[in-house]
């Protein structure tokens, strides 16, 4: 960072690669935290991943998401006490010109379906539940580019995180 700023704040270079668009076709691991890391969707116990009702809501709008986008393929995912991971695969659906008329000009990107997913977490939770909810502002992502073990590796860790839960140096309980 080279201390420039934006609204008299630092501005935050941005990790996303520059010369991909985020609508092309392809596999997109991700990781998106609630608000300070805060336990809000369940608890650990002995390496497995417990839901609580607000759990349940991220999980039900994760499988909601490929039926409001059409180019979207659900791979693996995981809610974890304080944050989610996944891979969301983007199909092009549009071949040799033939398109579906409702996605002709829509190639929604992974921010707008990311984007999607956390409102209508927030929006179920905020309506439905007495406590203050939100998630951090931005996700990580990952373009999986480099082949199908890397994309079982990727696959791996989001099963096998809950075990690892207690080693995790962001884990704050």
């Amino acid at each position: 960072m080279k201390g420039d700023y934006f609204n008299n704040k630092y501005k935050v270079d941005s990790a996303r690669l520059s010369d991909w668009d985020y609508s092309w076709a392809g596999y997109y691991f991700f990781t998106i935290c609630t608000k300070n890391r805060q336990n809000f969707f369940g608890e650990i116990r002995k390496g497995i991943m417990g839901l609580n009702e607000l759990g349940c809501v991220a999980w039900k709008y994760w499988h909601e998401l490929s039926k409001h986008y059409f180019e979207c393929v659900l791979d693996e995912f995981i809610v974890m006490p304080n944050h989610v991971h996944g891979v969301i695969q983007i199909i092009e659906l549009c071949r040799d010109g033939a398109c579906p008329v409702s996605t002709k000009y829509d190639q929604h990107s992974l921010s707008n379906m990311l984007g999607s997913f956390k409102s209508a977490c927030s929006k179920t939770i905020h309506e439905n539940y007495d406590i203050y909810f939100q998630w951090q502002p931005r996700f990580h992502d990952h373009v999986v580019r480099i082949g199908q073990q890397y994309l079982e590796t990727i696959r791996h860790y989001i099963k096998n995180n809950p075990a690892k839960w207690y080693r995790d140096r962001n884990n704050i309980i």
